[in-house]
């Protein structure tokens, strides 16, 4: 992964977890290590513990599908799952939850890292 390729996501992780954290969310959990991988974002909704995937992608990238959110496809999903799986029982001591559920977020950047698209789907998967 290139050293840009990392910065746009890092900015679009940043403005994700500013956005529910401002929405009253609690952050658990950020690049939130498991042994099989990494989920972006781990957050209480309420008593719902939610796994959030981010994509994100510059304006005027000619790879990938033309919204980031589309690059959360089926395999995508599958994996995430399974390392909210892994996540849950690497930490056993969490506090309770009602419901478990997966958001999925795509944003696009400007070429100064400006947000200009956020697509966010709750309950995604």
């Amino acid at each position: 992964m290139t050293d840009r390729r990392r910065r746009t996501g890092e900015i679009a992780e940043d403005l994700v977890a500013r956005r529910l954290a401002a929405r009253g969310w609690e952050i658990v959990e950020r690049n939130a290590r498991t042994r099989y991988g990494e989920l972006d974002v781990v957050a209480r909704d309420g008593s719902t513990l939610v796994f959030v995937e981010v994509k994100s992608a510059r304006e005027g990238t000619s790879f990938g599908p033309e919204k980031p959110i589309l690059a959360i496809d089926a395999r995508k999903q599958r994996r995430v799952r399974r390392l909210a799986t892994a996540w849950m029982s690497e930490r056993p001591g969490q506090a309770p939850y009602a419901e478990i559920r997966f958001d999925a977020v795509g944003v696009t950047l400007d070429r100064h890292g400006r947000a200009v698209d956020v697509d966010y789907v709750k309950g995604a998967f």
